[in-house]
């Protein structure tokens, strides 16, 4: 199984919709997914339909109590750690215990044989649940926004890696994806040639095609249910095909 988890403290990069869409495509293609919710506002967890989550589903036991994964939801061909608001607890009680931050990791690394990919969704900040998630990644994929809010990200994260990479020196960056792209506009011209400049293992972009992820994402249903053969379904193949090259996923049983 490679862990993969969807990396930026800044939010609206598009962290969630990779994590559930990707994962969509790649249970499709046969391989066994398991997808874990790591942000209390539980975005991932109802964009797949699922409303009735409690404390004891999430990974909340594992960072507290260094417990094992809690038994999964299945929906829509998917494995689903959920979250919940109540998961905001975690914070200060990680902080508070030497080697937390490790746990999640363990537990996953107990199911290793049961999945081929393990994609977490990471919350849009620098907290103890964003360093859980990190933590416990074979590699981070991380969405950049084509924009200046997303250039004004990438100090913030290199500091982040920095501090991650003295626990875990293995850790790497195997993807970024720029996202939000809006060709007509110049400055997302030049954001995404500055992007290029600087950064390796850089996906081509993700257009900006706000309706088609929000109505799914309100429906409960990942992009390539809702809409499939749509043009955002197919920006999402795009993005699938750049992720399983980037994670060395090779071809599913």
């Amino acid at each position: 199984m490679q862990i993969a988890t969807v990396f930026n403290h800044a939010g609206g990069a598009g962290k969630t919709s990779i994590v559930r869409d990707v994962g969509y495509e790649l249970a499709q293609s046969g391989r066994r997914v398991l997808l874990v919710d790591l942000d209390p506002q539980a975005s991932l967890t109802h964009w797949l339909g699922v409303q009735d989550a409690h404390l004891e589903d999430t990974v909340y036991p594992v960072a507290v109590e260094g417990l094992e994964l809690p038994q999964p939801r299945r929906v829509h061909g998917l494995d689903l750690v959920p979250s919940h608001i109540s998961l905001s607890m975690a914070e200060a009680q990680i902080s508070g215990q030497i080697g937390a931050v490790l746990t999640l990791r363990r537990a996953l690394l107990a199911v290793r044989d049961q999945y081929d990919v393990a994609l977490l969704d990471s919350p849009p900040s620098l907290g103890q649940l964003a360093a859980l998630g990190a933590l416990a990644a074979d590699a981070l994929i991380v969405p950049v926004l084509t924009n200046q809010k997303g250039l004004d990200a990438l100090p913030g994260l290199q500091g982040a890696l920095a501090l991650y990479h003295r626990l875990r020196p293995e850790l790497r960056i195997a993807l970024y994806i720029p996202t939000m792209y809006e060709g007509r506009r110049a400055h997302d011209r030049e954001v995404l040639a500055e992007l290029r400049r600087h950064l390796p293992v850089l996906a081509e972009p993700v257009p900006l095609r706000g309706a088609t992820w929000l109505d799914s994402s309100t429906a409960g249903q990942p992009v390539g249910l809702y809409a499939p053969g749509s043009p955002v379904h197919r920006d999402v193949q795009a993005m699938t095909r750049a992720v399983t090259a980037a994670l060395d996923l090779g071809v599913p049983a």
